[in-house]
Order: structure tokens, then C-alpha cells, then sequence
């Protein structure tokens, strides 16, 4: 069965937060307000309310994304959605529904930018 993509274009809510595992794999964090415009006549206007979508990206991937995003930027990302489960402390389960993102860029609608390639690492 072929997995379903999901694909967001919204503002980060905070800075991505960058993690490593013990064993030294890079794992980015955010989240991201999507929020949808309608076209009334010549005027746009808000349409729902945001909704708030967790994303996470890993490796390279997410060592780029917290050294070139920042809370307020626009992002696009592709990706699918995964189920993680734990345990907390208080012993009640807990569980979230985030986009693990295959892709991710700058929105270009409203901004410009500037990319350089990065070098590969042998991680990847």
C-alpha cells in the first residue's frame, strides 16, 4: 500500500529546535500555522481558523532547516504523517500525530532567498 503525502505551506510558530540521538543522527522540530486566505472580489481575508501541524525532519535535512529557518518563516513541505507513542512519566500513555517532512523549502510567494548547496555527508 502506497503511503499518502501530505503537503503544507505555512509560518513556523518558533524556531526549529535541533536534537541528536545517542548515536548521533540530527532530528529538527517545529511547527507550522496553516492558515487559509479565500479571495473576496479584489481583497483577500482569513478564512478558518490556523490549524497547527508538528513537522519533523531528520539528518542533513534537519541540520539545514534549523541553520536556515526561523520562527516566522514561510515553509513548504512535503511528507507523510506518522503516529509516535509513549509512556510519560506519570505513567499515562501518550501519543501525536506529526508530518515527518521528505521535503522542505522556503516559500517563495511572499519572500525571496537565497540557497547554497550543501557538501554531502557520508550520513545521508
Amino acid at each position: 500500500m502506497a503511503e499518502t503525502s501530505i503537503f503544507l505551506a505555512g509560518n513556523l510558530t518558533s524556531d526549529p529546535e535541533l536534537h541528536h540521538s545517542p548515536g548521533g543522527t540530527a532530528r529538527a522540530t517545529f511547527r507550522v500555522a496553516v492558515s487559509a486566505r479565500v479571495r473576496d472580489g479584489e481583497r483577500w481575508r482569513d478564512g478558518e481558523p490556523a490549524f497547527y501541524y508538528n513537522v519533523v525532519v531528520w539528518r542533513d535535512q534537519a541540520v539545514h532547516a534549523a541553520e536556515s529557518l526561523a520562527k516566522g518563516s514561510r515553509v513548504v513541505a512535503v511528507g507523510r504523517l506518522a503516529q509516535r507513542s509513549w509512556q510519560a512519566d506519570d505513567g499515562s500513555a501518550r501519543s501525536v500525530v506529526e508530518v515527518v517532512a521528505d521535503e522542505l523549502g522556503p516559500s517563495l510567494r511572499w519572500a525571496t532567498a537565497t540557497t547554497t548547496r550543501a557538501t554531502r555527508s557520508l550520513s545521508s
